[in-house]
């Protein structure tokens, strides 16, 4: 049996509980009509809703979402791969914005957690205290994630990835923009949903070999723009004997007729000294 960290609140988050922030009602009396889209959406089991939370909590959430220049963000930028590129990221709990704390918190609850599981199927749901490759999300101008599917291992916990929860904080998101979340067959040959980025929006699915998915294009926001949102990843200890695999990293996926560019860094690399293109990685926290 694995032990789950219990995360520290702060003064002002204690004084707020999971019912604060949780559209209760909603949950109780849409569980069963959004369980039934879950299932039968395509390409994989998934589900977009919109306006589901209370839409002063999602402002205020937003209102409170770190700054580009603040120090706490790990960067992805000049070392980062062709498939994933200028990423702003944070996965330290203890480091997010008090009232963001008891806002993820209560998506981590036993009332979340037992909504998660009548929407989906998905039984035992744990939750990952140590936000692994989840957490605060933040994509500027240019950023992309190529189609992938997700790691299927907690290396820590030896727990198997079931389930994402990502959370939209984006007011006055303009498709133009592009950054929508893209859904693909599991031959990555075609295109089959996708969901922009709009605030109070949430996208659910499973997560196997198979569940490809991306925002695969360059943003084209305005400087300053930023794409932001709220990863959350869930477990199980165990999954079905049909999507038993070997354990596995990112699955990155080229699109039909795309090509994989070389990055900045790999290009420059064999002109540089070591040193030099370590350095982002000896500064990362």
């Amino acid at each position: 049996m694995v032990a789950t960290a219990v995360l520290p609140l702060s003064a002002e988050s204690q004084c707020l509980d999971s019912k604060s922030f949780l559209p209760l009602d909603k949950m109780r009396r849409q569980a069963d009509a959004w369980a039934e889209q879950y299932r039968d959406n395509q390409p994989f089991p998934h589900i977009g809703i919109d306006t589901f939370f209370d839409d002063e909590v999602i402002r205020r959430v937003a209102a409170e979402f770190p700054g580009e220049f603040e120090s706490s963000w790990n960067r992805t930028f000049l070392d980062a791969g062709a498939y994933e590129e200028q990423k702003l990221g944070l996965d330290r709990f203890e480091d997010f914005p008090p009232y963001i704390q008891q806002f993820v918190s209560s998506l981590n609850s036993r009332l979340f957690l037992d909504f998660l599981e009548r929407l989906t199927g998905i039984e035992g749901l744990i939750p990952d205290p140590y936000l692994v490759g989840g957490g605060l999300h933040m994509i500027p101008r240019g950023g992309r994630l190529a189609i992938h599917a997700d790691f299927n291992k907690h290396k820590k916990l030896r727990l198997d990835r079931r389930l994402n929860l990502l959370v939209y904080l984006n007011h006055d998101w303009k498709q133009e923009w592009g950054g929508a979340l893209e859904l693909w067959d599991k031959d990555v040959k075609a295109k089959q949903k996708a969901y922009f980025p709009i605030a109070n929006r949430i996208v659910v699915f499973s997560t196997t070999d198979t569940a490809y998915h991306g925002h695969p294009d360059p943003l084209t926001s305005p400087k300053g723009k930023y794409r932001r949102s709220i990863a959350l990843y869930y477990y199980t200890n165990g999954r079905p004997e049909d999507e038993m695999s070997e354990d596995h990293t990112t699955i990155f996926k080229m699109r039909p007729g795309e090509v994989r560019k070389r990055t900045t860094l790999e290009v420059i690399k064999p002109f540089i000294p070591p040193i030099v293109w370590q350095i982002p990685r000896m500064f990362r926290r």
